[in-house]
């Protein structure tokens, strides 16, 4: 008897003397963000391998959790519902099946994810049917349902692992009504990201009492004003200005970020993007010491890694087999022909085949009198021949409805000019760059120069003739001659003008700061919208015609030509080589 009570003190003594040592806790954060529909590692519109995809991810995240096992939590930052035509058909085509992204997401096991602004563009009907078919929740503490006063999303999510309690804050950019629509958010508002990140920061310490606390916030990091009163791009800013982050996570700008920041109390926070299109994944670390229960030590660790290197995950390919298949069968259909191969390049250098097609089609389509259109895709063609429905992501980009609205000749030209005085530069000498190209190269191993501004906010007009003096300073360079047919043209007189949805709501703030309209006043500037978006009906207008012969319209040019022709060829071999 006295052996055993002798045992059982040795086993209460050894349960005491590790209770009381110091224990360690590994934590794995994987965030995704801007997969814009990049499921497969297969680009369904440039019909080719691609870098990233969900299906390299998986392999990816399986190999950690090798690792790390239920301690690798999976993040996902939103716009994921729009891109490639995986997605758009089953946010508009097949609205009856459980949709692919939540699909795959289930099966790859994420823990929670943040609404994106181009969740939002596919409409509620579309985001609200995802968002029920995955099991996990979708986050957005700054969506707010207007009748309630209560977030649309669960505002945050409580994780626990191996003892460790984990919160993750999701929010979204404020600046969605700059862009969209408001028939797709019908109900709700967004809210300021830091005021937002302070009330739930407040809820969070106090009732929850977390070890951890990760920002999972769709916006980038170059903090600015749009439409004079939505703060963009605030992530790092919330991440200084609102102590108790350890981590934020965020996307929305597409450009690769991972450092430490010191927050308004001097404690650090890693900040990391991704990027977008799943080539890269923000890979976190965060080594917790524990004592008792109690976290004592905290030690942060963050990187990006490039997930081109790792192969397709086979069982992932194998479960969501079928659906590529259907998906194929869709890009795969003849909506027409191309007598000729239009391109973007030519876009930036004058009149272009390829933004000339819009143009003529958003005037066929609306009955404007004049069109605003730019080059949504940066370096894309549709080649002569058979026309797919897969070109039609390359001839447009985005989900975008048509407005027609009502602006004066003097808004026309003034949104002009913000827009060369975004894509020129100012030309002294014969020898000057024709376009505004930044200091600095694109990085990539083509090491080309690259737009100081983005290319999408590029408009050109149709309906009018018009020059563009690249000598001129900003806001002096666009002479209006007259209307396209020869009649005047009238700086006074209201016009019936065809734009997409993202510049007729403020979009690159061409009708706001450009042409001096208050960002309340655009809404009632509206005279028609489509109900679907433009894509949708520039195949329907394909279909019906048959056989298309783009062609640029030539109804504006750079001057002088004497130095822009020659400026032109110089510029487009840094662009594009020769």
């Amino acid at each position: 008897m006295k052996r055993m009570t002798c045992f059982l003190s040795a086993a209460f003594a050894s349960l005491f003397l590790l209770s009381a040592q110091e224990r360690e806790v590994r934590l794995k954060i994987v965030e995704t963000s801007d997969v814009h529909g990049n499921y497969y590692p297969y680009d369904f519109m440039q019909k080719r391998e691609a870098a990233g995809s969900l299906a390299r991810v998986s392999s990816f995240v399986r190999q950690e959790r090798e690792t790390y096992g239920d301690n690798l939590i999976l993040l996902d930052n939103g716009d994921i519902l729009q891109g490639q035509p995986s997605v758009y058909y089953y946010n508009f085509v097949d609205t009856v099946s459980t949709h692919l992204a939540a699909d795959m997401m289930n099966y790859m096991g994420y823990d929670a994810g943040s609404m994106g602004n181009h969740d939002i563009e596919t409409g509620r009907a579309v985001f609200d049917r995802w968002a029920g078919d995955c099991r996990f929740p979708m986050l957005g503490a700054n969506i707010v349902d207007v009748r309630s006063g209560e977030p649309h999303f669960k505002p945050y999510q409580v994780l626990e692992r191996d003892g460790v309690k984990i919160v993750v804050l999701g929010m979204i950019t404020p600046a969605i009504p700059v862009w969209l629509s408001e028939n797709l958010w019908a109900g709700l508002r967004f809210n300021d990201m830091e005021e937002t990140a302070r009330r739930w920061m407040k809820t969070i310490r106090e009732q929850e009492k977390p070890d951890v606390v990760i920002g999972l916030f769709h916006a980038g990091q170059q903090a600015c004003l749009l439409g004079g009163k939505y703060r963009e791009n605030a992530s790092v800013e919330v991440a200084r200005k609102v102590p108790g982050f350890d981590v934020v996570l965020f996307g929305h700008d597409h450009a690769l970020e991972c450092r430490k920041v010191v927050n308004v109390e001097g404690d650090s926070v890693l900040v990391a993007n991704p990027a977008n299109a799943a080539r890269w994944v923000a890979d976190v670390e965060i080594a917790l010491k524990l004592k008792e229960g109690k976290v004592v030590g905290k030690e942060t660790r963050g990187k990006l890694t490039a997930i081109e290197a790792y192969a397709p995950d086979k069982e992932f390919m194998k479960q969501f087999e079928s659906q590529y298949e259907v998906v194929r069968q869709f890009v795969s259909k003849k909506i027409g022909t191309f007598t000729s191969t239009a391109s973007t390049r030519p876009a930036y250098f004058g009149p272009s085949a390829f933004v000339d097609l819009i143009h003529t089609l958003q005037l066929a389509i609306s009955g404007a009198d004049i069109s605003l259109a730019a080059p949504l895709s940066y370096d894309t063609e549709i080649k002569e021949g058979d026309v797919t429905v897969s070109d039609m992501f390359n001839l447009y980009k985005y989900e975008n409805m048509l407005y027609t609205m009502s602006l004066t000749g003097r808004e026309v030209h003034d949104a002009l000019e913000m827009s060369y005085s975004l894509w020129t530069n100012r030309m002294e000498s014969a020898d000057d760059h024709l376009l505004l190209l930044r200091a600095e190269r694109r990085k990539g191993a083509e090491d080309r120069a690259a737009f100081q501004n983005f290319s999408y906010n590029f408009d050109s007009a149709v309906g009018i003739i018009y020059t563009v003096d690249v000598t001129k300073p900003a806001g002096e360079k666009v002479k209006i001659v007259s209307m396209a047919d020869g009649t005047p043209f009238d700086m006074d007189r209201r016009y019936k003008v065809a734009v997409n949805s993202y510049r007729g709501n403020g979009g690159g703030e061409l009708l706001t700061k450009g042409a001096g309209i208050a960002q309340d006043e655009l809404k009632e500037r509206i005279l028609t919208s489509t109900d679907k978006d433009l894509r949708f009906y520039l195949m329907n207008y394909i279909e019906r015609q048959g056989v298309i012969e783009p062609r640029a319209l030539n109804q504006w040019k750079f001057v002088p030509e004497e130095w822009t022709e020659s400026a032109a060829r110089r510029d487009y071999e840094l662009l594009f080589g020769k």
